[in-house]
């Protein structure tokens, strides 16, 4: 996983950037396939705004988080990306599909189940 990070208009310091990049891969236990991540921190008079896109799985998440503190603005960020990632797995791992796949079961829909049932009657 790649993490690139930019500041506009504000300096990182060193402790911000070890900050980000330790929370950011923490995402990598949640989701094997996460290519990149890049964080753009802005200030605009006094207030730091992060703006964190993931790409994973051919598609980006884009979560932008605002406060007063540079720090706040990445770890509020942080939090929703994070509770974004552990949802979309939860639905990649809980489809039905993939329920029947791992028990065996052929790939049935419902309605066709309904219908046999019906004609035995």
């Amino acid at each position: 996983m790649q993490i690139h990070l930019t500041a506009r208009h504000c300096d990182l310091g060193p402790e911000v950037r070890t900050f980000a990049e330790q929370r950011l891969e923490k995402l990598q236990r949640y989701d094997e396939g996460i290519h990149e991540v890049r964080v753009i921190v802005s200030a605009e008079r006094k207030i730091h705004t992060a703006e964190i896109t993931l790409r994973a799985h051919h598609q980006d998440l884009i979560i932008t988080e605002s406060h007063a503190d540079v720090l706040a603005a990445l770890e509020l960020a942080a939090d929703r990306l994070e509770e974004r990632v552990r949802r979309n797995k939860d639905k990649r791992v809980s489809a039905p599909r993939r329920e029947a796949r791992a028990n065996g079961a052929p790939l049935v829909p419902p309605a066709a189940d309904e219908l046999t049932e019906g004609e035995e009657d």
